[in-house]
């Protein structure tokens, strides 16, 4: 991605620019970075919920996709999004003013008992057989990706998360000793140890291609 980014030339022959160049490689740099704090949090469910393992094996992909939206809805990537109202509004009985900082509480969105039922107990299951709206699940931003507060990569995020989940299930990896608690006080959060898996290997040689 460097080579591309600093051999690219633009329509008039032009190199770009070092701000634009460093945009463009933060563009690829900080999604890659948060796919990752996906993946981890998926070994952690693997770990603390070996049931779904056996689900995973036996998927035909829809229920690997089911737990990825599960995953994010559990996870608390980040506990919170932030924005400034564009524009005087009333949200019901509140008055926001134009540019006021308004928080989105994420984490309470997706443990609101109103709109999921069970709320703290991690089932992918709730997700089968449906895509969750633009409302409803909310991880990387809510409403529609071209026209409202959204992570335009979401796509791309769940699909690799799904795919991703599926191959750490075929793997026998093991735990080690580690701190696991995820403290609400770091943002972004993870795991205290950073999840420290062990993979025999010859688990590596019985999982299938996908």
């Amino acid at each position: 991605m460097l080579e591309a980014v600093a051999a690219h030339r633009d329509a008039d022959g032009s190199y770009l620019d070092p701000h634009t160049a460093a945009v463009e490689l933060l563009n690829v740099l900080r999604p890659t970075v948060a796919i990752t704090w996906f993946i981890t949090f998926a070994a952690h469910a693997l770990h603390r919920f070996p049931a779904v393992r056996d689900e995973l094996r036996r998927d035909d992909g829809a229920y690997a996709r089911a737990f990825a939206h599960e995953v994010r809805r559990c996870y608390p990537f980040v506990p919170f999004a932030g924005g400034l109202a564009a524009r005087d509004l009333r949200f019901g009985a509140q008055d926001v003013p134009e540019g006021t900082l308004v928080l989105l509480d994420v984490a309470g969105h997706h443990r609101d008992p109103d709109l999921w039922p069970e709320p703290h107990r991690f089932d992918p299951r709730r997700f089968l057989g449906r895509e969750p709206g633009p409302g409803e699940l909310i991880a990387q931003g809510g409403g529609n990706a071209r026209t409202g507060h959204r992570c335009p990569g979401e796509g791309i995020t769940v699909h690799l998360l799904a795919t991703l989940a599926a191959s750490l299930a075929d793997l026998e990896f093991g735990v080690p000793e580690q701190d696991l608690r995820i403290p609400v006080t770091r943002i972004p959060t993870r795991p205290r140890s950073g999840m420290t898996v062990r993979i025999p290997a010859r688990s590596m040689d019985r999982v299938p291609a996908r």
